[in-house]
């Protein structure tokens, strides 16, 4: 056997198999061929196994290489203490009536990191402040999401009116839109594109009116970007919106507190926890950044397709979520491939940073851990807690789960470790 160590990951075997051992192997096939052939003018099982070899010889041949080259190979990496990534490339096979069996195993290694500094990184982070305005701005989207729609009596529609129409697009433009019998259109609202809200000002219940609305290139429906759909809208009713007063008895509307004081204290509590979230979130990245750049190691092609991959998919995914068919995105795959290549590789050495550091530190992961995450997607999905386990179980995310806790635990750890510097 010859080792030849190559650039990168990879690695290669020379790999020879000894007579013995293919002849061994080769009895053994032709004696389980035996047992299953059935040919014309012998009993099953008695067939001579001098014909089986002579009728069946690509077969047996094909047999032989399938069960010795994989297990030969193994043998082989265990005894080189070898940490072999995906599966081997077999090449330059040599097999011959009375040689040894001989083949060639390209292959990755995962790579030997050796850890430099990571402890007492320096790091720009400034703990968050809650200003009054912010505290007060989140109090009137608790008010806004409290808001009551009332009927208002037949009149012209106006700005600031919520119009009650049916709408359904006319011409066949766009196939996929539907009729919506009562749909609530803020006119003049920020959210509302203009060429709604023109056709319905001074429009009264009962009145229809047709125009066209030009959707913005940027529009965030792929199907309806750039273009352009003619309508018919009929005027329903007219709505206002009314507010609740910011007082003691809102605040016991939204649940356990007494007063307005005490809303407003929890809601500084909650943006605090939000931003110390998104800072510490920042800062971690930052740190992620700094051991990259100290850290120099080659990354398993292996991993990094699977990496790209797993972005593509997030991708799909993304546009089927929005109500776009994969099938007809029109783009060239292999571009798309690449231009996630140098992301998919610092994503990866991240990864195998944070788990080097992690076993480092004997950092794990305990099945209560683990419980808790269950039971976190359980009430986010609002399922049972048994059935979300087993289905994490029975498509293999358990192990993932736990594979994203013991990073986020290594990127506390390395957080808590470091060196804190004002940002300003």
């Amino acid at each position: 056997m010859q080792l030849t160590a190559q650039p990168s990951c990879k690695q290669s075997l020379e790999i020879t198999v000894p007579v013995s051992e293919v002849e061994e192997e080769t009895e053994r096939v032709v004696a389980s061929l035996a047992e299953r052939v059935r040919l014309p003018g012998f009993r099953p099982g008695k067939v001579p196994t001098s014909l089986i070899r002579v009728k069946f010889a690509d077969d047996i041949r094909e047999q032989v290489i399938d069960n010795l080259v994989p297990r030969f190979f193994q043998k082989r990496v265990e005894e080189e203490h070898l940490r072999v990534v995906g599966r081997p490339d077999v090449t330059e096979v040599h097999f011959q009536p009375g040689e040894p069996l001989t083949f060639r195993a390209e292959f990755e290694v995962a790579p030997e990191i050796e850890l430099s500094e990571y402890i007492g990184l320096t790091v720009p982070y400034q703990e968050p402040v809650v200003t009054e305005l912010e505290v007060a701005d989140r109090l009137e989207e608790l008010r806004q999401h409290k808001a009551e729609f009332v009927n208002e009596d037949p009149r012209p529609v106006v700005d600031g009116d919520f119009a009650v129409i049916s709408l359904e697009a006319i011409g066949g433009q766009i196939q996929s839109l539907r009729k919506q019998e009562e749909l609530v259109v803020h006119v003049g609202g920020e959210e509302t594109l203009e060429a709604f809200s023109a056709p319905l000002r001074a429009l009264a219940p009962g009145e229809e009116r047709e125009f066209d609305v030009t959707y913005p290139e940027d529009y965030g429906d792929e199907k309806l970007a750039g273009k352009t759909v003619r309508f018919r809208a009929v005027l329903k009713g007219i709505r206002r919106k009314e507010l609740p007063e910011l007082n003691d008895e809102f605040a016991r509307d939204l649940g356990d507190f007494q007063t307005l004081e005490e809303l407003r204290e929890e809601v500084r509590k909650s943006l605090l926890r939000e931003k110390e979230v998104a800072a510490q979130q920042e800062a971690k990245d930052k740190l992620v950044a700094k051991l990259l750049d100290l850290h120099d190691f080659p990354v398993p092609e292996a991993y990094v397709e699977r990496q790209i991959e797993a972005r593509v998919e997030e991708f799909l995914q993304a546009a089927s979520a929005r109500g776009v068919d994969p099938q007809s995105i029109k783009l060239d795959w292999q571009k798309v491939r690449e231009s996630q290549r140098e992301k998919a590789v610092r994503d990866v050495k991240a990864s195998m940073l944070l788990a080097k550091i992690a076993e480092r530190e004997s950092i794990g992961v305990t099945q209560e851990e683990v419980e808790r995450e269950v039971q976190r997607i359980a009430r986010q999905r609002r399922e049972p807690v048994g059935a979300v386990r087993n289905r994490l179980k029975k498509e293999g995310l358990l192990h993932r789960i736990a594979l994203q806790i013991r990073t986020e635990k290594t990127l506390n750890f390395l957080f808590d470790h470091a060196r804190k510097e004002s940002a300003g």
